[in-house]
């Protein structure tokens, strides 16, 4: 179905053309304005309030994913070192990529260029889609020079950082199948099933054993208005408990509690420690200044606990001290193995380098303990979902072993 596009391109002299166009997609009606002779400046969909028209859900629809900024920087890399210009080479990626939300970005930024901005500060117009981190990156490109070599690595970075977080997320998915299905499965007994049984113990009478009250209890309790006085305390508590952790002393707190637990906190410590050094690594070898990109890496850590000890390691680098002293005196959060490769690092001249295996290696642990995390959770969790129904059925038939011993046997 043919969608309208509002474009405003330049024509051959220069002037300034807006209007109307039916396409397919983006891509081939920025084709069609070139062939026509102009220069798209930018390209978005006519907004339209009929049922027939694109339903934007504000926070998905126009949400870009980390994995699209990878492919696109590592298209502009090439391009870039192709010899193409950036204002070209953002044109260009801009007519390829799928998702509107970013083609408009890209053209947004393009647009800059062309006024006489930096890529940096284009990209910085945008910190939805481009971060403080991605922009410092791309402007100690501009002022190194080598922008084809940053975006380069920028690229590889944020591809290693979407792939982190895959398998975070593939870590958690089962888990939260498996208890999503054992909550509805024992809401449904309860709403339906128990009640059921209880009537039929009323009818036959005598008095029910612990278990089986208990369970017609929390029936009663489910199937009831307190059901809903239950459910808004539970909301009010994660909401209360988001809002906290959303305070910088209740991030502090929060995530130096998440890397107690035995199973989850050292894989949590390895993930804050595999983006510390790969964040590290990528500025250092891109050529910010060490006392800035420790700041930057401090806030992308993704632990408050590991960022603190870089802020304080900063003070010690601005001292005059080595980076790996004052991160050698808080071994619980860096261990020993980071310490002794940083100073290897300084040594000899290849920081980035080092700090490039240290991420390597993290995220290798990583891989290797969900691998392993989910391959014994998965037994654990469906036994835990079979003793469960279990049980609630055990409490369930428990009264009818005293309803058999009543009933006279035929001979």
């Amino acid at each position: 179905m043919a969608l309208t596009f509002d474009y405003k391109v330049r024509d051959r002299s220069g002037g300034l053309v807006e209007g109307q166009l039916d396409g397919d997609s983006m891509a081939l009606v920025v084709k069609r304005l070139r062939d026509m002779g102009y220069m798209p400046i930018s390209v978005t969909p006519k907004s339209s309030v009929s049922l027939n028209a694109e339903i934007k859900i504000p926070g998905l629809s126009d949400r870009v994913r980390l994995r699209e900024v990878a492919v696109v920087t590592r298209q502009l890399s090439t391009m870039v070192d192709s010899g193409l210009s950036v204002v070209r080479s953002l044109g260009i990626l801009a007519a390829q990529v799928e998702n509107p939300a970013f083609a408009k970005v890209l053209l947004a930024v393009r647009l800059d260029l062309e006024h006489g901005s930096s890529l940096s500060v284009a990209c910085a117009k945008h910190p939805k889609v481009f971060s403080h981190l991605y922009c410092t990156l791309i402007a100690a490109g501009e002022a190194g020079g080598n922008l084809d070599e940053v975006l380069g690595q920028l690229a590889t970075t944020i591809e290693n950082q979407a792939q982190l977080n895959r398998t975070i997320r593939s870590a958690m998915t089962y888990p939260a199948v498996v208890l999503s299905v054992m909550i509805v499965i024992l809401t449904a007994m309860l709403v339906f099933i128990v009640p059921v049984f209880e009537n039929l113990f009323k009818e036959l009478g005598g008095k029910l054993p612990f278990p089986t009250r208990v369970l017609i209890t929390v029936s009663k309790i489910i199937t009831s208005a307190w059901a809903l006085l239950v459910i808004a305390v539970i909301v009010g508590i994660v909401v209360a408990v988001r809002k906290w952790i959303s305070t910088p002393e209740g991030r502090r707190k929060w995530d130096r509690l998440i890397l107690r637990p035995p199973v989850f906190g050292p894989l949590f410590h390895k993930i804050a420690l595999a983006r510390m050094t790969m964040t590290l690594s990528s500025l250092i070898s891109s050529g910010v200044p060490i006392l800035e990109a420790l700041d930057l890496t401090a806030d992308t850590a993704g632990n408050r606990t590991v960022g603190d000890v870089l802020l304080e390691a900063k003070s010690g680098v601005r001292e005059g001290r080595p980076l790996a002293d004052p991160l050698r005196e808080h071994e619980a959060a860096i261990p020993v193995l980071v310490t002794q490769m940083i100073e290897v690092g300084e040594q000899t001249g290849a920081l980035d380098g080092m700090l490039q295996k240290v991420a390597e290696f993290y995220d290798q642990e990583v891989q290797v303990t969900v691998k392993n995390l989910t391959s014994l959770l998965e037994p654990i969790l469906t036994v835990v979902m079979g003793c469960a129904v279990g049980a609630m059925v055990i409490c369930l038939y428990l009264p009818m072993f005293d309803y058999i011993k009543l009933v006279p046997n035929g001979g």
